[in-house]
């Protein structure tokens, strides 16, 4: 017997062999060998070619912007969502869709100044409930609260622009 090589399967498309075999048109295996322009290969770190940026950091789409019946919408659930659960509807439909148009951005920017807005007057209502004054601060408050939550729920379903009153900025454009 003489000692030669083990052959390899021929391989005509000169695919990626199981041993890191070039593959097609001088590109190497999926494993981190370079490919014929350099990159790195689909395990290894990514090129500058590749949407997903340096290993380790996350791949983030920019937001799509919404039609304008969605932005319509979320900006009424917005808006009647903080009479039930007060900051939080505005707070996180700020975060998540203050980037997806310029109706659903200035909504929520209005809701989220509001609610808290709402938010200070409440601690100061149970602050000066002791003296029981600031029952009447909470009562006055919570009905604010429902009725400018209703109006502005109601321009924004019609795709008005709404400006809630008695509000301090605390976000701005």
């Amino acid at each position: 017997m003489t000692d030669l090589p083990p052959q390899q399967p021929h391989d005509p498309a000169g695919q990626q062999g199981q041993n890191g075999q070039q593959g097609p048109y001088g590109q190497q295996g999926p494993y981190g060998q370079p490919d014929a322009h350099g990159q790195q290969g689909q395990y290894g770190q990514q090129g500058q070619h590749s949407p997903y940026g340096q290993p380790g950091q996350a791949y983030q789409q920019p937001p799509q912007p919404m039609r304008p019946e969605d932005e319509k919408l979320w900006s009424t659930l917005i808006h009647l969502g903080g009479i039930l659960f007060y900051v939080v509807p505005s707070l996180v439909g700020y975060l998540v869709l203050k980037d997806r148009g310029p109706f659903v951005r200035e909504h929520t920017r209005q809701a989220l100044n509001f609610q808290l807005t709402l938010l200070i007057a409440y601690v100061v209502g149970g602050i000066l409930s002791t003296i029981f004054i600031g029952f009447l601060v909470l009562a006055a408050a919570g009905i604010l609260a429902i009725i400018f939550s209703i109006i502005a729920g109601i321009a924004a379903n019609k795709g008005e622009w709404y400006r809630y009153p008695l509000t301090i900025e605390f976000i701005r454009q």
